[in-house]
């Protein structure tokens, strides 16, 4: 249809030439892009969708502050948000449809292991990918057009045990985690290698496996040696049921644990809330930080969403703020020109002040959170 309509166009102007009528000159088609296409993936069904769902939705909203203010050197984001279930075959179908559908970046994955997949066919197109909340160390490595937003697991286990030292003055501590985890073990042994070069002694490490219910016989000998921090590096399903049962054996440690006790309180009836009081968690940003800029993410996010937005929102958000500030310092969509400019952005976000180090890692501060009376309380914000 289009070759013909331009031979008849072209057939038209000749014989008005000919005719000695006026030759109209024809504007050229632009080539140039009308909307700056973005992808974006994540879980939006499946077992981890309460991730994906609460990760997207700050990237939405972000995108629509973005378009409302003008959109992105003048231009429109049009966002493709696809779905790919919690699965890493799934993860890379759907990079290739908005590879397919035009994208100059990506916004995702969501979680680690399908954000690994994408990163390696991503880093061989050259895209730049940026995941919100991917935390497993190897997902940057892909290429130097991978970039992550939150801290890796390695980073935070470090901080952690700085901040158990520093703050909390401990001399020993002991290690619970599972060994089914990468999430679980790679955070527990960056906190054991850290906590020793800080002078905390380790006195008990013990493991379990997906799935377990019942950590007593572990834990009973944790509560021999006694140990002034009790480390939990798992998600808060877990976590919770450790803590109540770190109790009953009469652990008085203090608990310390990383990211993945964000939501425990939901998974912890409030006449076990006791079991969780005081227990010190990492996490992107804190609902209770009274930075203005927070807090007004907080409250368009609860306008346009009638919830609170997580830690995976936070760093969805400031994704998208990230890849704006990137496209207009290279002032164009260029691939190669966005990627190094995001490698030399200085970025103060939701989530924090970041600049990105030789892997494409966030240099960022982490922010400690402490339950107090079922409710995540700020405690402050620490750095390695």
């Amino acid at each position: 249809m289009k070759k013909k309509l331009v031979t008849t166009l072209l057939g038209a102007s000749l014989l008005l030439a000919a005719c000695g009528g006026e030759k109209v000159a024809e504007k050229p088609a632009s080539t140039e892009a009308e909307t700056i296409k973005i992808g974006a993936i994540g879980p939006l069904t499946g077992s981890v969708a309460i991730y994906g769902i609460s990760a997207t939705n700050g990237l939405k909203l972000a995108v629509d502050e973005i378009n409302a203010n003008g959109g992105i050197l003048g231009k429109q984001i049009e966002l493709n948000l696809l779905d790919e279930k919690g699965d890493s075959t799934e993860a890379v179908n759907a990079y290739n449809k908005l590879v397919d559908w035009g994208m100059v970046a990506l916004i995702g994955d969501i979680t680690s292991k399908p954000s690994v997949a994408v990163a390696e066919v991503a880093a061989q197109d050259g895209i730049p990918m940026i995941t919100p909340t991917g935390t497993q160390l190897n997902i940057t490595e892909a290429g130097s057009n991978i970039f992550r937003v939150c801290f890796t697991d390695p980073y935070q286990g470090e901080v952690l045990a700085k901040f158990t030292k520093d703050k909390l003055g401990a001399k020993t501590a002991a290690i619970i985690s599972n060994n089914s985890s990468d999430y679980s073990d790679g955070v527990a042994n960056a906190f054991a290698k850290e906590a020793e070069a800080q002078g905390i002694q380790i006195v008990a490490r013990e493991g379990y496996s997906d799935g377990d219910k019942d950590f007593k016989a572990q834990l009973t000998k944790i509560a021999q040696q006694n140990p002034d921090v009790l480390f939990v590096p798992d998600y808060y399903e877990q976590d919770g049921l450790i803590a109540i049962q770190a109790r009953e054996v009469g652990i008085k440690s203090t608990i310390v644990g990383p990211d993945g006790w964000d939501g425990v309180v939901k998974t912890v009836d409030p006449s076990s809330y006791a079991a969780i009081e005081n227990v010190f968690f990492a996490n992107h940003y804190s609902t209770k930080d009274s930075n203005e800029k927070v807090q007004n993410f907080i409250k368009s996010y609860k306008e346009k969403y009638n919830d609170e937005p997580s830690a995976f929102s936070a760093l969805s958000y400031d994704a998208a703020y990230i890849l704006k500030a990137a496209i207009e310092k290279a002032g164009s969509t260029d691939k190669e020109a966005v990627a190094k400019a995001i490698k030399e952005l200085e970025f103060e976000g939701i989530t924090g002040h970041l600049t990105f180090d030789e892997k494409n890692n966030p240099i960022k501060g982490i922010t400690i959170i402490k339950i107090v009376n079922g409710d995540y309380t700020f405690d402050s914000v620490i750095s390695k």
